[in-house]
């Protein structure tokens, strides 16, 4: 009797895995990459995303890929760099999904910085900048010529370019692909609350004075949640290390980088094409206080800004034409994207 369960225990679960084998991946025109549930819930609802294909791998809290009839889908990776990479990968890896053709937008929100947007800002990245990536001492033991304690891993100032040994320092976006998405988004009109729109009042310049609008400049990534003048403009003289002068800073966020690095990879396999990646971030907050404000209260207060619910609506609001567009005019984008 044993063996004879053995024997139809073994028979099910081949007949298991040839049927799921035999099974055709998924293959997305677009995948959506968001952080946490409320940057997908917009996506989810208004695309109809109700398909769920659980993915080994993938987040304990968002174990599944949320897919619909139009051939887009969602990835929720959890919030963090370790999160960020690990289900990257995950889906990459997963025999069911066919990712080759695919083209991945990364749409989050972000702290904004006032020389470049205000709360509710959609900015699209150019450059990949991580900023955890440093040597750092207590900034009261540093010598009182530099502004703050960092500095490149391996260099003897502040204002030094590092060697870039870990690899992942920095990454360039397709510039096409920014253009494209830019100019399918630019006239798009953007949110804001009542609260948002008080608040950047207190600035005295545009464009953080000014309501948001869809723009283009470059994202740092890092766990660590910095605020306040001194670590925003440190976060500027990095970017402009590391692009030899070419980025320009304006949105600070925590996993971009390390997505990046596992669509990367993946490439490299030829599971992904890495140049089909554009990256949205939405300001829901200024990573600096108004000339005169409070430093400490521009972080413990950030809430107050009322920028979280405007940078949600305008990550849909900002990155739907792309999605739209490459569904549309898949012949076009389907080899690559197109010149026009």
């Amino acid at each position: 009797m044993q063996a004879m369960m053995r024997l139809t225990l073994a028979g099910a679960a081949l007949l298991s895995s040839t049927a799921w084998a035999a099974e055709a991946p998924i293959q997305p025109k677009v995948m959506l990459i968001t952080m946490f549930a409320p940057e997908a819930q917009n996506w989810i609802d208004r695309l109809e995303l109700k398909q769920e294909i659980r993915v080994p791998g993938l987040s304990a809290e968002y174990p599944s890929i949320r897919c619909n009839t139009q051939q887009v889908c969602l990835l929720t990776t959890g919030m963090g760099q370790t999160n960020a990479a690990a289900s990257t990968l995950a889906l990459a890896l997963s025999p069911k999904f066919d990712l080759r053709k695919s083209y991945f937008l990364i749409a989050g929100i972000a702290g904004i910085s006032p020389k470049h947007g205000t709360i509710g800002t959609a900015a699209w990245a150019h450059y990949l900048v991580e900023f955890g990536t440093q040597w750092e001492i207590d900034s009261r033991d540093a010598p009182s010529s530099w502004p703050t304690g960092y500095l490149g891993i391996n260099t003897k100032g502040p204002n030094e370019k590092p060697p870039l040994d870990y690899k992942t320092e920095v990454f360039e976006l397709n510039p096409k692909l920014q253009a494209k998405a830019f100019a399918l988004s630019h006239k798009v009109e953007l949110s804001e609350s009542k609260e948002s729109a008080a608040w950047r009042l207190k600035y005295p310049a545009a464009p953080a004075n000014q309501p948001p609008v869809v723009t283009r400049c470059d994202t740092l990534a890092g766990n660590t949640w910095f605020s306040g003048t001194r670590l925003s403009e440190r976060a500027e003289v990095w970017t402009k290390l590391l692009t030899d002068n070419k980025g320009e800073y304006c949105t600070t966020q925590q996993e971009d980088n390390s997505t990046y690095e596992a669509l990367l990879r993946a490439s490299r396999e030829g599971l992904v094409d890495v140049q089909r990646l554009a990256v949205v971030r939405a300001g829901s907050d200024f990573d600096r206080p108004e000339p005169g404000g409070s430093e400490v209260d521009n972080l413990l207060k950030y809430a107050d800004q009322g920028g979280f619910v405007p940078a949600l609506e305008n990550l849909y609001r900002a990155g739907n034409p792309l999605v739209q567009n490459i569904l549309k005019h898949w012949s076009a984008w389907e080899n690559g994207v197109p010149q026009s």
